[in-house]
């Protein structure tokens, strides 16, 4: 039997062929994404900033083994072009707005490749993100408190990304706008 590619699967078959999963944290995540940026800077305009987002960016706490990244752009033609650029270098549109696009890489038929990223285009004013990364990472018994937050949900939602990430909504809002009035 023929396997389907990616783009005929329905959210459900995906859900199942790439489930969230949690692990310890590892050192060597930083180093994914010092590699993944160097590929990117051979594929994009100079103008962008890339910085490392999510939970394998928060010192010591579990974390789907998925290198969030984000890239700031300056305008909405700067957000088109690097969406084309990207597009044509094999990652694949996850979903996309008005002002935000998201891709990944390591997606497969077969489920998830070694190394698996997520990119956020987000222009500079749109940067949540980066708060909240940054307030874990200064807190720790709140980045712990997440931690446990995320673990519970991780087996309730296993198959159900978007569930798992409402639930966690409420607390990354929270302590993302007490970081922004710090």
């Amino acid at each position: 039997m023929k396997k389907k590619k990616l783009s005929e699967m329905t959210l459900e078959e995906l859900w199942e062929l790439f489930p969230i999963f949690l692990t310890e944290h590892k050192s060597y995540w930083s180093d994914w994404y010092q590699e993944e940026i160097t590929i990117l800077r051979n594929i994009l305009p100079h103008a962008i900033e890339y910085y490392h987002i999510g939970s394998t960016a928060i010192k010591d706490i579990w974390a789907k083994p998925i290198i969030d990244i984000l890239l700031v752009v300056k305008s909405d033609k700067q957000l088109k072009d690097v969406a084309d650029s990207l597009q044509m270098n094999g990652y694949i549109v996850m979903s996309k707005s008005e002002n935000r696009i998201s891709f990944n890489k390591g997606y497969t038929e077969n489920g998830f490749a070694e190394k698996v990223f997520h990119l956020h285009i987000r222009l500079e004013n749109d940067i949540d993100e980066l708060y909240f990364r940054d307030y874990l990472n200064a807190h720790t018994d709140i980045a712990k408190e997440y931690e446990k937050i995320k673990l519970q949900l991780w087996k309730k939602y296993e198959h159900n990304r978007d569930a798992y990430t409402e639930s966690k909504t409420d607390f990354v809002k929270k302590y993302t706008e007490l970081a922004k009035v710090l």
